[in-house]
């Protein structure tokens, strides 16, 4: 056991360092500085829908976005009672590979010119958006997979999430600032695909025979997270808006969403749970829900009330998903979600498409005004009627989902070869940051 424990050992360190050489080669040969320019001198041969000029104002977004990422997403699994801050660490690490993969796999597709990859800010904070999406779906696999097959899933999912991006903002031209699609869905659902692939009936027997660890740390932990959340996640949400006006609707909406939502968990858990009031990983589930839940209708004409709304919505939706949806998935399904990521990412998300593409069909020009361009720039100029831009909105739900199911579906399977997995005794004498997880609420 003490051989395959340090062979296992030096596999991952190997492949870490694979991957930064590739990554290395790769930046050395393509990849350039953005050139500093104003909009009207962006060569037509770059997509400068996605370009925003790296002025000024632009670092204060892509720090609260990196910022978003790096601490609140470590800070979301570091509670689990079991392994505290050694997830944090394999998050900071996911982070630093797919920053740097997505850099790279983005920048073919959006920022390629002359056979060179030019960065900037908004390089940055797309790259940024492509790893929340890794984060949420190694969420729903924590505890069943190796540092070795994480790696391996940020590789792939930063190419399909990448691929599913192209496909939605560019080819259909939908309006989703806030990724409710693109991250939330499509990480949430990438996951519960892989997880379902990688099913171990023991992990179900190991969590029927002991119950969560919920101390002053797993509390620590989750309000450090929460207050991250509320601090960054607006302008995380408004990071992608060009315009200040439109940002304003986003950054409103977003506020007004998870406040609402924070509310409707005080009254649900009470009446779910034996307690008095919310734990604290049960608020932070509803931030994260009522957040991603406007990220396809924040930059619209929600309105204050429609914000307040849905937020109330979904808020009762998350903790409902953890009292009865998870059970059936893993009962029924199979699929074992070590974080709830369905109940906090993936139907918030899909609640935020349905309610974009709602919206959608309300925007008019009165009702806009300028801003009609801002939020669907094929609209204003009459390139496309209303009706067919919901369209393009609607479609572009079941079209995520089915991507983020056969990539899932394949990196599952991957994942499962027997080069990559171990025994479960054997990953439990290899590391309890990765193998050992009390499961809770997360």
């Amino acid at each position: 056991m003490p051989e395959r424990t340090a062979a296992s050992r030096l596999r991952f360190s190997g492949l870490c360092f694979l991957l930064q050489i590739l990554n290395i080669l790769l930046f050395a040969v393509f990849v350039r500085y953005s050139p500093e320019g104003s909009p009207g001198q962006c060569p037509w041969q770059l997509n400068c829908s996605r370009r925003i000029q790296d002025l000024g104002f632009q670092q204060p977004r892509f720090q609260d976005s990196h910022v978003q990422v790096l601490l609140s997403f470590g800070l979301l699994v570091a509670f689990l009672g079991r392994y505290g801050p050694g997830s944090a660490a394999i998050s900071i690490l996911i982070i630093a590979f797919a920053i740097q993969w997505a850099l790279l796999i983005q920048g073919i597709l959006y920022f390629f010119l002359n056979g060179k990859i030019y960065v900037g800010a908004q390089s940055m904070v797309s790259a940024d958006f492509c790893t929340a999406a890794v984060l949420i779906s190694t969420g729903a696999v924590l505890g069943r997979v190796n540092p070795v097959q994480m790696l391996l899933l940020a590789l792939l999912e930063v190419i399909l999430c990448t691929l599913n991006e192209y496909i939605l903002l560019s080819l259909m031209g939908v309006s989703d600032s806030g990724r409710s699609l693109t991250v939330h869905t499509f990480g949430a659902y990438f996951g519960l695909m892989v997880s379902r692939v990688l099913y171990q009936p023991h992990k179900d027997k190991r969590k029927r025979e002991e119950r969560p660890d919920m101390g002053q740390q797993t509390d620590f932990f989750a309000v450090a997270g929460t207050i991250y959340l509320w601090i960054f996640w607006p302008s995380f949400t408004s990071t992608t808006t060009v315009h200040d006006n439109a940002e304003n609707w986003a950054v409103l909406n977003t506020y007004f969403s998870l406040v609402a939502s924070t509310v409707a968990t005080f009254i649900l858990c009470p009446v779910l749970y034996e307690e008095s009031t919310p734990r604290m990983v049960q608020i932070q589930d509803a931030t994260l829900a009522g957040m991603a839940v406007m990220g396809m209708a924040g930059e619209m004409l929600v309105t204050p009330f429609g914000a307040l709304i849905a937020g109330f919505l979904v808020g009762l939706i998350s903790p409902l998903g953890f009292r009865f949806f998870t059970p059936v998935l893993r009962s029924r399904l199979k699929i074992q979600d070590t974080c709830g990521v369905h109940n906090i990412h993936g139907l918030p998300g899909i609640l935020g498409a349905l309610l974009g593409t709602l919206l959608t069909l309300l925007a008019t020009a009165d009702t806009y005004g300028d801003r009609l361009e801002l939020v669907f720039p094929l609209v204003a100029p009459g390139s496309r009627t209303v009706t067919y831009q919901a369209l393009m909105q609607l479609s572009a739900l079941p079209l995520t989902l089915l991507l983020a199911a056969l990539g899932g579906w394949v990196t599952g399977k991957l994942l499962k070869t027997k080069l990559l997995r171990c025994s479960p005794d054997a990953q439990s004498m290899e590391n309890s940051v990765f193998c050992e997880v009390k499961l809770g609420n997360c």
